[in-house]
């Protein structure tokens, strides 16, 4: 008599194989959750710079308000760009794990439908990861930190 294998023994196999897609997912969401948080703090910014914007005089302090609004634009532009891209691996992970199931529970082979998603996957989050570093070098970029300069008396007395 041939020996099937058992139905609980090909779910506990696909599990086991759904483990690495399910920590991937897990690390994107992570992604996700920096990548919010830095576009909340994004428009929060480029708010705060459009109401000072109009109680400010014409001149170049509203020159320098609307740059940095244009680079606030702009990095919400690429957080954006990364935030679809990660969202799109996610999702292209779920499918991933679906279709682990999926072809086990009809017994169909989808290795080629599971390894041309999971490096649609990868390409995602290689994609997502380049935005969110050129989202750093542009913040890092329009950022300028200088202490501030101390006042040289010329001589002692004027020190006080």
């Amino acid at each position: 008599m041939p020996q099937f294998p058992s139905p609980t023994l090909d779910i506990a196999h696909v599990i086991q194989q759904a483990v690495a897609p399910v920590f991937l997912l897990t690390g994107v969401a992570a992604m996700l959750n920096v990548l919010t948080n830095r576009l909340a703090r994004v428009i929060d910014r480029a708010r705060q710079l459009e109401k000072d914007y109009h109680d400010l005089p014409i001149g170049n302090e509203r020159h320098v308000v609307r740059d940095r609004m244009a680079t606030l634009s702009k990095r919400s532009r690429l957080i954006n760009v990364a935030i679809t891209l990660c969202t799109s691996c996610a999702l292209l992970i779920c499918i991933v794990i679906m279709t682990l199931f999926v072809a086990a529970m009809i017994d169909v082979s989808a290795s080629r439908w599971i390894a041309g998603l999971f490096v649609l996957a990868i390409l995602a989050l290689i994609g997502g990861l380049v935005s969110f570093l050129r989202e750093i070098f542009v913040a890092t970029s329009s950022v300028r930190i200088d202490p501030p300069q101390d006042r040289i008396p010329r001589n002692l007395g004027e020190a006080s």
